[in-house]
């Protein structure tokens, strides 16, 4: 299947396109990024609400068999990368979404936005993952990286807030 866009249809004959497209989040035609962490953080956040031990789970889960499934995806399309690969958003605002200071809609809509730009934007050493590391934990790294700093971002501005209130 060497193409660059696969269809819905063919998202639903392969468990591994239909995750690495997140469940078709990734075929949006504008900003497949954006829209897949939107549906990342929609369908997270029931979890996240009623368990985070399953959260946590569950992102361990998916960190660790997001590099096969990203990787995978790739070689299916025969593009590395693809924009429409958006399980790394999955797992970039879930790692976002479990470590903000309280659960509550400002922090998520903080978590989505401050994650998205760092996510487009990357800034070192995003931009260095994104272009040094091949393959799916390469398309996993940088993901993560972004969710790493958008963390860090969200929890100085917190105490900055605070300090200054």
């Amino acid at each position: 299947m060497a193409q660059s866009t696969p269809t819905f249809r063919q998202l639903i004959q392969s468990p591994v396109l239909l995750l690495g497209f997140g469940f078709g989040s990734g075929l949006a035609s504008k900003g497949p990024g954006t829209v897949g962490t939107l549906l990342g953080l929609l369908l997270f956040l029931p979890v996240l609400l009623w368990s985070e031990t399953l959260a946590w789970v569950i992102l361990a889960l998916a960190t660790v068999t997001g590099s096969w499934i990203c990787g995978r995806s790739s070689e299916m399309l025969g593009v590395h990368d693809h924009g429409g690969i958006v399980w790394d958003e999955f797992v970039g605002i879930w790692l976002v979404l479990l470590c903000l200071p309280e659960q509550t809609g400002w922090y998520w809509l903080f978590a989505f936005i401050a994650f998205r730009i760092f996510d487009i934007a990357k800034p070192w050493p995003i931009s260095w993952a994104d272009k040094s590391v091949s393959g799916g934990f390469g398309i996993m790294l940088d993901d993560v990286l972004a969710a790493l700093v958008a963390i860090g971002f969200i929890w100085a501005s917190t105490i900055s807030l605070n300090w200054l209130f």
